[in-house]
């Protein structure tokens, strides 16, 4: 995919035009495409790459929009009084502007010692830029505080993969495998919405009669085009692939000749998992019984089949283990090292693979080597011509760093790189509280973005086809991104700001500003690493359309598809390991009584800094909705386009309500793309960390929602003073795992429930819709002593010509409404009902408007344990 360039045969005065092969700069397929550049505006069409064969999806079409945005920064911004950052951010000279930041640098770290400068990256820079700035933080700041935007994405499955397979690569396998795969699990994953251009893979598979299957809490683009949809609670997912192990063992279809051959650790499994028996998972979960074994029947007698996890699986306080729980499953049946089947996560940001493999996390150093590792450090060091003493050791994860900034001990000085915290943070109010505590804050981006809003100094970057690097896809290959034309005049992008600020600190000598020279370092610091790229090449990636790493050595052909013949591990072997479900940190209660998940959409991307401000994807998502079931919506008063307010522990924001039946009852559904009054990270929760990733639970938080008012054009922001102050610095806590109070102590000591089921025809004669009463004495049930039982359905039939409810009580006190219409009937799973102890009465009690009468179907389906 090299570059072509037209004959220069302008008109004088007139720019030559110029077309450059090169990808898009949003998700993480990195869609080929050409641009061609000369008069301004440029223009683009999509490429027949490997990842995208001519397609490209809104996002990729309208990317030449911001170039020439009229709200592009083209000049270093600074507070007029330096220092108060409630004056104005005005126009400054770069010398000017990164003489403060320099000064600032040095003054913290003279003051508060070197740990006090921070920096923070992003998932979107080049390979160049990643390796650049860990290499910045380490050797000319000699700091530990580094980490970027990825761990708020795939880490969660990267340190599963880690433990699991030795080596974390999102997709061990390329994407066209999908086509060839018979069964495809997407387990929180929204391919149609947020890489559309994968879609044909999966719509190949599907042509030649492949079933696939969707784990999502939301009926997605996905999960219509599905076979089958299984619609779990947030949260859950790792107790569903427990059950779904379950099954696979009970019924025979554990691979056990791959088990011994290829694996360790399935016993401990094995005994996990014998306490996750069906109709338990399906309390837990939501998913019937039913569809728990269509799913495991379909993976397990599949020739080819694939577990895809991705961010609605992983971003959780357990979000590790929940992953590690699709790998069992997984493993169990044989799947990795398969051709066309394994397990794999959908990496999400453009650069998510290459950003976390050289030296941008606070562990790593390039070529996914430990910062621990004295060898490592050895090997990194003298490719770097330092001293390995003088390397710091890691420093704290993302939201550790963002959390304690301004802070005895903590980050006084940060210097941002292609993020924005304050909208992509969880708990983003608090972030931005933190920030404002901070001595000195410089942000490098290309619009005035939330983050840099708040900064002491803003850096004006360069924009993706103003620059030239290597980016890692979410295949792990790796590919050129081509400077298609020149950035603004004073626009400067961030390999070449790196270096300048290396050199204003003393280590100049040490970095460069261009990317083939850098991109040839990283290769020799990567060699014999994990991620090793040191024979990989920007000739060789012209020439084969990208080159799959691990790539040892120039004669080596790169690695398409890892551990055919074995695991990166030190005996060769997949590690099983052993999870048990996690309650959410937030349950909901009486003051937050529904659960509140994020997500993306088609028209919008990561923060919005970008997306938000082209003009195209406006008019497709101009602003963030709120999802809410039909059932919930009536049960509020809310219509659709009704400003409806979200209110969690930590925040309120408002949206625009959009009533659908594609998300559970007691589930709300809002975009994570904007800031301010409609930021849903200001509603996350940040106060439980995944004790491996550290990743935050995006996915899941109690929260309550009220009605505003009817439509409006402009959603006016939630007062300030109705809004909690944001949370004092206190430590994250870890998830305490809660093994099922009934676990076996061997997997052949089965744990046994009955099921109980009031069910029957019945005359009804109403009194009134305020008047409920029993249905009949033999709707009535008693919880035997020292036994605890749980409702898990009610269907009900209504043959009258009005609307009646049915009323779940127990212990005379009503616990649920159920509603049927006239001549219509019901179905309900009964997801967040609370256990029912021993000696509790459940009785089902029923309403008609007075004088009507007619006859009842129920069926209320409980287990008893």
């Amino acid at each position: 995919m090299s570059a072509t360039v037209s004959p220069a045969s302008a008109a004088p005065g007139v720019r030559a035009s110029r077309t450059t092969n090169t990808h898009c700069p949003y998700c993480s397929l990195q869609c080929g495409m050409a641009v061609t550049a000369g008069a301004r505006p440029a223009t683009l069409v999509p490429l027949d790459f490997p990842t995208n064969r001519g397609g490209l999806c809104s996002k990729g079409w309208s990317s030449a929009e911001l170039l020439d945005h009229p709200e592009r920064l083209l000049r270093p911004l600074v507070r007029a009084v330096p220092g108060d950052r409630t004056s104005p951010l005005v126009e400054s000279a770069w010398d000017e502007a990164l003489d403060r930041v320099v000064a600032a640098i040095e003054r913290t770290q003279r003051r508060h010692g070197r740990d006090a400068v921070g920096c923070f990256g992003g998932g979107s820079l080049t390979n160049e830029q990643a390796y650049q700035f860990g290499k910045f933080a380490r050797v000319a700041l000699r700091t530990s505080a580094i980490d970027y935007n990825g761990r708020f994405c795939m880490s969660s499955a990267a340190g599963a993969a880690n433990r699991a397979f030795g080596l974390d690569r999102g997709m061990p396998f390329p994407l066209s495998d999908i086509a060839e795969a018979d069964v495809v699990v997407l387990v929180g994953s929204n391919p149609a919405d947020t890489m559309p251009p994968a879609m044909q893979w999966f719509d190949a598979g599907r042509e030649r009669g492949a079933q696939h299957i969707v784990v999502d809490p939301r009926r997605t683009a996905t999960a219509r085009s599905a076979a089958l949809h299984l619609q779990p609670l947030p949260g859950t997912d790792l107790a569903l692939a427990n059950g779904l192990l379950h099954i696979a063992l009970a019924e025979g279809l554990v691979d056990e000749e791959y088990v011994a051959a290829r694996t360790t650790g399935f016993e401990a499994v094995r005994d996990g998992v014998a306490a996750y028996w069906p109709d338990r998972v399906e309390r837990l979960t939501g998913v019937p019984v039913p569809d728990q074994r269509r799913t495991v029947f379909a993976l397990a007698r599949a020739e080819k089949a694939m577990i895809l996890t991705a961010r609605g699986a992983e971003q959780h306080r357990s979000g590790t283990d929940t992953a590690q729980a699709w790998i069992n499953l997984a493993l169990a049946l044989g799947l990795p090292g398969r051709r066309g089947s394994g397990w794999g996560t959908v990496t999400g940001q453009g650069n998510g693979q290459g950003g976390r493999e050289h030296g941008q996390k606070a562990d790593q150093l390039p070529g996914y080597r430990s910062l621990t590792d004295p060898a490592a450090r050895a090997h990194v060091a003298a490719v770097w011509g330092v001293d390995p003493d003088d390397l710091p050791k890691p420093g704290r994860s993302a939201f550790e760093l963002l959390d304690a900034l301004g802070t005895d001990g903590g980050v006084r000085t940060l210097l941002v790189l292609a993020s924005n915290v304050a909208v992509s943070a969880p708990d983003a109010r608090r972030v931005i509280s933190r920030l404002g505590d901070l001595d000195f804050l410089a942000v490098s981006d290309f619009f005035l973005s939330e983050t840099a809003e708040l900064a002491d100094v803003v850096l004006p970057s360069a924009m993706w086809a103003e620059e030239a690097g290597t980016m890692t896809n979410l295949e792990g290959r790796v590919i050129r991104r081509r400077r298609a034309l020149d950035p603004p005049d004073g626009v400067r992008d961030d390999l070449q700001l790196l270096a300048e600020l290396a050199d204003r600190l003393g280590a100049g000598e040490l970095f460069s500003g261009d990317p083939e020279t850098v991109f040839e370092e990283l290769g020799r610091a990567s060699a014999g690493g994990t991620a090793d790229y040191s024979g990989i090449s920007y000739r060789r990636i012209d020439e084969e359309q990208g080159v799959f790493w691990p790539c040892p050595g120039e004669t080596h052909p790169g690695t398409p598809r890892l551990f055919l013949d074995r695991f990166a591990t030190p005996d060769g072997r997949a590690r099983f390991l052993r999870v048990e479900h996690v309650d959410a940190h937030e349950r909901p209660d009486a003051d937050h009584p529904y659960v509140l998940t994020t997500g993306r959409v088609l028209a919008q991307y990561q923060s919005g800094t970008q997306t938000r401000r082209t003009r195209s994807l406006q008019l497709i998502a101009p602003s963030p909705r709120a999802e809410l079931h039909p059932d919930l919506a009536r049960a509020l008063g809310v219509g659709n386009d009704d400003v409806v307010e979200l209110s969690t522990r930590r925040g309120r924001a408002r949206f625009h309500a959009s009533v659908t039946d594609t998300i559970r009852p007691d589930t709300v559904f809002v975009p994570f793309h904007w800031g301010g009054g409609a930021s849903a990270n200001a509603l996350t929760d940040a106060d439980a960390l995944d004790p491996t990733s550290k990743m935050p639970a995006f996915k899941v938080c109690a929260v309550a929602v009220t009605r505003v008012g009817g439509p409006e054009e402009r959603i006016p922001p939630p007062p300030a003073a109705a809004q909690p102050r944001p949370t004092a610095h206190r430590p994250a806590t870890a998830p305490v795992p809660h093994p099922p109070s009934r676990t076996t102590t061997t997997r052949r000591t089965p744990v046994k429930s009955t099921p109980r089921f009031l069910q029957g025809v019945f005359p009804i004669t109403g009194e009134g819709l305020s008047k409920p009463g029993p249905i009949d004495p033999a709707l009535h049930y008693t919880v035997p002593t020292g036994h605890t039982a749980q409702a898990l359905y009610f269907r009900g039939g209504n043959s009258t010509a009005e609307l009646v409810y049915v009323l779940l009580v127990r212990d005379g006190k009503p616990m649920r409404w159920f509603p049927i219409g006239a001549k219509a009937d019901t179905h309900v799973p009964l997801r967040v009902v609370e256990d029912l102890v021993g000696g509790s009465v459940v009785e089902l009690h029923a309403a008609a408007p007075e004088g009507v009468t007619g006859e009842l179907v129920v069926d209320l389906g409980l287990v008893e344990v």
